[in-house]
């Protein structure tokens, strides 16, 4: 008896796994649900669609699920002139929880004022967010999120790549502006981090391949986007960064420390473009008195020793930076936002261990956004949610972003850029970030078009409490200004 039931098991296991379900999303599906926030005060109505949209292949056949989460004002009548924010994060392969659940959405992580993890776990409402301007679709790529390959056949090649991105997302806003009939808005594209790549690049994409005119791109944290910077320029422009640094952690001599952040900044910046750029472009043919001269200032503005500077000369990468600022302290700093400390192993050595401030992030995002999605939102699925997804390796090569945007400008003369940075942010400087602005548009005619914001926190400078509420506003009155008035025409 016992080897018939056996024989019978055997028999029956593979029909039971045929029969059971695969842990697999669906290329299409949504769910809606119904929900008020307070924003300044004001009571807004909203609604939030969240589900897959496919993105198909030159035959019509779906090949990946792509998940969205998209918010949409319920209590105004008028909405052509409605604007719609398209919000990207970055990685590549990053999922875009980050702004989703911290930024611009309406609700943001339960969090301390600094942005650091807090128990319980779970969401809040956020009263500074830019729902009472435009609504909003946060997207998530192919292998972030809850977004899959849906095709086995499918190539990863044709989604994981600089040029690759931005082609097959551009498909899909078209069709998600078709489908939820959002031609006639205002459109703006967020991105931070890689994001910034992304969207850069698809301001001309979606122009020249889809005739779908932008009225705002806004860089976070912006990468470099092609823009050349090697060499001296690149050695010189992490000091200004070094210097937010060390002044939050009062490492910077007295003199420097008692002035305010900005004034510090602005003085760091002047030498930084005055002094040390040109010193550094001598290289070894520098005299021993200006190399001896740089290194002091160095010193003086980034909070490190004079010997190490000299031992790197003047080439001080950042990894080593957050390493050694408070070696003495027995911390390391955090390479995304420097303001977090770090324990490692040994106080020896070049770099951290790991990154202080993505582990703190991951801490309290985590739960968050997947008790969001099945408990407010009603989104069930068996998939897990990547924070960050399979997506390397990446094809960076073509990386014309930065041109790409600065066509898509000169071409359309209701676009307006708007980039917003962390001072202590040491992944994609504050600097760099002011660099990228200064030589985005070489000729300086569309100068009026471009602005830069900067905060007193890290790569996410909406997770401290004041900067929420500031760089929203930022967004807000960005978006207000470049909505041109009614009737006004498009042209030089």
């Amino acid at each position: 008896m016992r080897n018939l039931l056996l024989s019978l098991m055997f028999i029956l296991l593979p029909v039971l796994c045929l029969t059971a379900q695969n842990r697999s999303i669906e290329p299409e599906s949504s769910v809606v649900t119904e929900h008020t926030v307070n924003i300044y005060g004001q009571r807004v109505s909203y609604e939030v669609e969240t589900g897959t949209q496919p993105v198909w292949d030159e035959n019509g056949k779906p090949i990946a699920a792509i998940h969205f989460t998209y918010y949409r004002r319920t209590d105004i009548r008028e909405t052509d002139r409605r604007p719609l924010l398209i919000s990207f994060n970055g990685g590549p392969g990053s999922a875009s929880v980050w702004m989703h659940l911290a930024y611009t959405g309406p609700r943001i992580l339960n969090i301390d004022d600094e942005g650091f993890p807090v128990q319980p776990y779970g969401v809040k409402e956020n009263p500074y967010s830019v729902l009472d301007v435009t609504d909003i679709v946060y997207v998530n790529p192919v292998n972030t999120g809850y977004s899959r390959i849906t095709c086995p056949d499918a190539s990863r090649e044709r989604f994981f790549g600089v040029n690759q991105d931005i082609r097959y997302l551009a498909e899909w806003i078209n069709t998600f502006v078709q489908r939820k009939n959002r031609w006639l808005s205002p459109k703006y594209l967020i991105g931070e981090s890689y994001g910034t790549t992304r969207v850069s690049g698809l301001a001309l994409e979606l122009q020249n391949n889809h005739w779908m005119y932008l009225n705002g791109v806004i860089l976070v944290s912006p990468t470099g986007l092609g823009i050349d910077r090697s060499g001296p320029v690149n050695m010189a422009n992490r000091l200004p960064y070094y210097t937010a640094a060390a002044w939050y952690h009062e490492m910077l001599p007295a003199d420097l420390q008692s002035l305010d952040l900005y004034d510090v900044l602005e003085k760091s910046e002047n030498y930084t473009i005055n002094e040390l750029l040109p010193i550094m472009a001598k290289g070894a043919w520098a005299t021993d008195a200006e190399r001896k001269e740089a290194i002091r200032q160095f010193s003086r503005f980034s909070g490190l020793g004079e010997k190490v500077i000299a031992q790197h000369n003047l080439d001080v990468p950042t990894s080593f930076f957050w390493k050694e600022l408070l070696r003495e302290e027995g911390f390391t700093i955090g390479r995304l936002d420097s303001r977090y400390k770090g324990l490692d192993r040994n106080d020896a050595g070049i770099r951290p261990d790991f990154n202080s401030e993505l582990t703190s992030w991951l801490h309290s995002f985590t739960p968050a956004i997947n008790y969001y999605f099945k408990n407010e939102l009603d989104f069930h699925t068996d998939i897990k949610y990547n924070m960050f997804g399979p997506v390397h390796p990446w094809d960076r090569s073509g990386d014309n972003t930065g041109e790409n945007l600065r066509q898509a400008m000169a071409q359309n003369p209701f676009l307006y850029t708007l980039i917003q940075a962390g001072y202590y942010d040491g992944a994609t400087t504050y600097f760099d970030a002011k660099y990228t602005m200064w030589h985005l548009d070489p000729s300086g005619k569309m100068k009026d078009r471009l602005s830069f914001k900067g905060y007193r926190s890290g790569h996410m400078m909406y997770l401290r409490a004041e900067d929420l509420k500031t760089s929203n506003d930022d967004i807000r009155e960005f978006i207000r200004h470049s909505i041109p008035p009614a009737g006004e025409p498009a042209k030089y």
